[in-house]
């Protein structure tokens, strides 16, 4: 360390706290007590309807899903600012397993995030899972089922995941502000600018994954039929990829609440409640840098891979019955 001591003024205070909202994962001792009690409460019972709405589960298809969205979360890009964003993926999930399952499967990721890699809180899961995993799911799902059948599918995807993240980014805003988390102008400003950068990344992500899947199978999106084990073992290798050199090109820009609080000299309002084993998605006995973010990264693609396939076998069984 340098030990020079920089000065944050209003603007750079508010890029950072930009960076935080972007990054969307919201740690334990930022939300107030009521306010992360409400969402727990209201979120275990969207979860049920979540299920119920679930019509048909393939199991390697969720797994093979939830790795990929779990990958690409780790991808980190310049959003701007001196910040970064990365895919939230919900749109995405919406659009190949439709809302209900969507809902499950990034439920679960988030789950896993929060327990093994320390990305998020313990009291705030019903936050993240209703901003991201609920919020931001059908916010993906309406419009492109509104566009689906039309010559504007290509836009219907588009909107549906730029709308996803302003959704939930909205719903992350309101959640602080309701916590007593101080959101000037300066910082909603900055807020708005980071998020319409993200959506239109995520926007553009989601067109690509998409368009690429109808092109290895047309009609694989749309129809559970033509789900072809080619585009499955491709979406599975990206995700492989993604987590052995992808980490290599993570932007270094801050991308969540706890650098934000550090940098700003407000941590002691953020919480640890556990030590996770794979905190800040690095496996400690691994050697290098580089190393422990691959070893961490591939783990968490099994983990997430297991509980998916788990998962949907649990909700065909229940269908079944």
């Amino acid at each position: 360390m340098s030990g020079r001591v920089h000065r944050f003024d209003e603007r750079d205070l508010a890029a950072r706290n930009a960076a935080t909202i972007a990054f969307m994962h919201i740690a334990d001792g930022i939300l107030s007590t009521p306010v992360w009690a409400a969402l727990n409460a209201a979120a275990v019972p969207m979860i049920g309807l979540a299920v119920r709405r679930v019509r048909a589960a393939n199991a390697p298809l969720l797994g093979v899903m939830g790795a990929f969205v779990f990958a690409a979360q780790r991808m980190n890009f310049p959003a701007g600012l001196g910040t970064s964003g990365h895919l939230l993926g919900g749109a995405l999930l919406a659009m190949t397993l439709g809302p209900g399952a969507a809902t499950i499967v990034l439920t679960a990721i988030l789950i896993l995030q929060t327990l093994v890699f320390q990305d998020g809180g313990v009291l705030a899961l019903g936050a993240n899972v209703m901003n991201m995993a609920i919020l931001g799911v059908w916010a993906g799902w309406l419009p492109y089922r509104y566009f689906a059948n039309g010559p504007w599918k290509r836009f219907g995807v588009f909107a549906g995941a730029f709308l996803s993240v302003l959704v939930s980014a909205a719903a992350a805003l309101l959640e602080l502000r309701f916590s007593g988390v101080a959101l000037n102008g300066a910082i909603v400003t900055v807020s708005a600018a980071v998020f319409a950068v993200t959506a239109l990344m995520e926007g553009l992500i989601t067109v690509a994954v998409v368009q690429s899947a109808e092109r290895l199978n047309p009609g694989w999106v749309d129809r559970p039929a033509a789900r072809s084990n080619r585009v499955i073992g491709t979406l599975a290798a990206a995700s492989i990829a993604l987590m052995a050199v992808g980490v290599l090109f993570i932007s270094p820009s801050p991308d969540g609440l706890e650098s934000l609080l550090e940098r700003a000299g407000a941590a002691s309002r953020e919480q640890v409640l556990f030590a996770a084993p794979l905190a800040d998605y690095e496996a400690r006995f691994a050697e290098g840098d580089w190393g422990r973010k691959a070893v961490a990264g591939l783990a968490g693609l099994g983990m997430i891979y297991a509980m998916c396939v788990m998962l949907g076998r649990l909700l065909l069984r229940q269908r079944s019955a």
